[in-house]
């Protein structure tokens, strides 16, 4: 299999509470758009003292329905898979309502130091009010009534990425890491590639058998579909590759040739996902370009 499968039916049932799997109710926030699809998905697990992963943006219609899928249950965990703006900000309403301890990888950061003169593009989508109650470890087991939950570090999205995985049920949370309607958008300094192909990596050697993603609907064969993701990365690090190799300098040369066929309003993201790529291209010594990579950079072979 050398390109994933991606599965763009998905029904959002905006202000309903779906379920998705046993005890594990889908939120779908309002929230539409061409990064995050039909919108952010919320999560409630449990049946009396309740977990949520990824309370939302801050969006009223979202958070009443997110309150009626809690039901008046008490909540005692909020887990947060990463920083932007669209699955994190509700994380603080939620806990001054229930008292519930949050948990994440950390606050956000980006995975590298901005460069001189460098604009973190990503900033006003990221949430740097955020900060967690339990900074959770890789492989951290979080107890709940019922319910236990397995941190995953899965960087590259952002650098404070987590899954987490649902243990006894073979259930994922997967976050923006690996969604079965989209590849991630990797933009550098917020996220790296490289990070992004380790945690690639590390998934492949678990043996989940479901991801309940942050937009979209489920990923139903996870192994399968993350080689597939993998192999699709690798191919699009040689298209660009090839493009510097066939003369190509400038980020907007390579994205108007390898994204041809893209919805143009996604060239700004495809942009930064060409950046990440040669970046991780530029360290490993296959390209190269004067002082570090940039998206204004000329690149040229090694």
């Amino acid at each position: 299999m050398s390109e994933p499968e991606f599965d763009r039916a998905f029904e959002p049932a905006h202000g309903e509470a779906v379920p998705v799997a046993s005890d594990v109710l889908r939120v779908t926030a309002p929230n539409a758009g061409p990064l995050t699809f039909h919108g952010t998905n919320s999560y409630v697990i449990g049946r009396q003292t309740l977990a949520v992963v990824d309370p939302g943006p801050e969006d009223e219609a979202h958070w009443q329905a997110l309150l009626t899928a809690i039901d008046d249950r008490p909540v005692s965990h909020i887990f947060v898979t990463h920083t932007h703006r669209d699955h994190s900000p509700l994380a603080a309403r939620l806990k001054a309502r229930t008292g519930a301890t949050v948990v994440a990888e950390g606050p956000h950061r980006a995975a590298r130091p901005l460069h001189t003169g460098e604009v973190n593009p990503l900033k006003e989508s990221s949430d740097m009010e955020f900060s967690p109650d339990i900074s959770a470890a890789h492989g951290e087991i979080i107890e709940g009534d019922g319910w236990a939950m397995e941190a995953l570090h899965t960087p590259g999205h952002t650098a404070n990425h987590t899954a987490f995985a649902l243990n006894g049920t073979g259930h994922v949370f997967s976050g923006d890491h690996v969604m079965a309607w989209a590849t991630s958008i990797i933009a550098p300094p917020d996220g790296a590639m490289s990070d992004f192909m380790a945690s690639l990596d590390m998934l492949l050697t678990r043996d989940d058998n479901r991801y309940l993603p942050g937009h979209g609907g489920p990923v139903t064969e996870p192994r399968q579909f993350v080689r597939a993701l993998r192999t699709h990365r690798r191919m699009r690090e040689q298209a660009v590759l090839r493009r510097v190799e066939n003369g190509d300098r400038l980020i907007s040369e390579m994205v108007a040739a390898i994204y041809r066929d893209t919805d143009p309003r996604l060239h700004g993201a495809a942009a930064l996902s060409v950046l990440a790529h040669l970046e991780d291209l530029v360290g490993r010594g296959a390209v190269v370009t004067d002082g570090p990579a940039s998206i204004a950079g000329e690149y040229r072979p090694a």
